[in-house]
This record gives C-alpha cells, sequence and structure tokens, in this order.
C-alpha cells in the first residue's frame, strides 16, 4: 500500500529485456535504497514492483509482460527519470490517499497551461474510466497523488503545484507524453458492489 506521496525521482540506469515483454529494471536512488530489503515492495511511477537486488546505489526489479503492456514501462529508455515511493510504514503519516500500486490504465496528456504558480494539465482517458471521478477526488498519476478539478467525458483535470512540479517527474512531461492512472480505490470498489447488485436483480 502507498500513499502517491513521492519520495525521490530515481533514475533508470539498466535495462535487460528478458523476452519481447519482460524486463529487469535497475534504477538509481539516493533516499529510497536506505532502508530497502530484497522483497520490498516499491511504485515506479505508480507500479507496484518487488525489489530483487540491490546496492548502495541503485535496486533492481523485475516487470512481467501484463505490466509492460498495460502500463508506461514500455517507454522507457536509459536516462529516464521515474518517482519512487516505498510501501507506506505502519507508523506513518497518511499525506495523500489508498493507493495500489496496481494502475488501471494509461492517460495522454493533451493541454499543460501554467496559471499563476500552479500548472495545469489535462488528461485523456478511456471513457468507461470516467465515472470513477469525480470534482475534488482523488487520482495517482504516476503514482503522485493529486486532487481531480474538472471532469469531463473523456478527460480529467489536475493542477500541479510548484513543489510538486520540481519533486516529481510530471513538471518535465509535455502535451503527448502517456502517464499511468490508478483510479481511486473506494470508488472501484462501490462501482463493482454496484454491478452486483444489478446483476442480482436481472
Amino acid at each position: 500500500m502507498f500513499t502517491g506521496i513521492i519520495e525521490e525521482v530515481g533514475i533508470v540506469k539498466r535495462m535487460e529485456h528478458v523476452s519481447d515483454q519482460a524486463v529487469k529494471l535497475e534504477i538509481g536512488s539516493d533516499n529510497v535504497i536506505a532502508d530497502i530489503s530484497t522483497g520490498d515492495s516499491i511504485a515506479v511511477n505508480g507500479i507496484c514492483l518487488t525489489v530483487t537486488d540491490f546496492t548502495s546505489e541503485h535496486f533492481q526489479v523485475d516487470a512481467m509482460p501484463e505490466t509492460i503492456t498495460s502500463t508506461s514501462l514500455n517507454a522507457l529508455t536509459l536516462g529516464s527519470k521515474v518517482n519512487l515511493e516505498r510501501a507506506m510504514a505502519a507508523d506513518g503519516r497518511f499525506g495523500g490517499h489508498f493507493v495500489s500500486g496496481h494502475v488501471d490504465d494509461t492517460g495522454r496528456i493533451i493541454r499543460k497551461e501554467k496559471q499563476e504558480n500552479a500548472v495545469y494539465y489535462d488528461i485523456q482517458i478511456a471513457k468507461e474510466l470516467t465515472p470513477l471521478f469525480i470534482k475534488k477526488g482523488s487520482v495517482a498519476v504516476d503514482g503522485i497523488s493529486l486532487t481531480i478539478f474538472h471532469v469531463e467525458k473523456h478527460t480529467f483535470t489536475i493542477s500541479l503545484i510548484p513543489h510538486t512540479v520540481s519533486e516529481t517527474t510530471l513538471g518535465e512531461k509535455r502535451e503527448g507524453d502517456i502517464v499511468n492512472i490508478e483510479c481511486d480505490m473506494l470508488a472501484k470498489y462501490i462501482q463493482q458492489m454496484l454491478k452486483q447488485q444489478d446483476n442480482r436483480e436481472i
């Protein structure tokens, strides 16, 4: 379980393609690496991955075919920056929202606009995800816990404060870039329960 509060931006140091749709990633880190162990979960751009090996300068994770095909990992190259967050500690502060690290889909940035001290992004999503978004609700974009400011049929809008722009990879994203989207967990449970209720009534 994660909170969507990014701890550090890491760098992809090595990519080893085990097969066409499976890859080993070596990610350089300064802070996250400090107290990790083999088997720990780390969110990489919002994707929950398991640490398989580590040194004092980097850690290694495996990405399986399903992860490659359903997230933005296939767009990473050597030197790519990635958002990193360790799993939430039981005695830690809960600063964001419930983030599982299970990406629901990818979205595409279709507008990026600076307004005063904020940067607004319109992100295009699949229409079937739209019911899970509400104004002032929560969403994780590349693992970052953010508030939804506006929702339309195929898009939602987020606003980044200067700290988020400078301390995560999202500030460097441009129009046309792909991002990982994880919808609010509570909204997904409610949607599933309503579907089951409808099925019982048929």
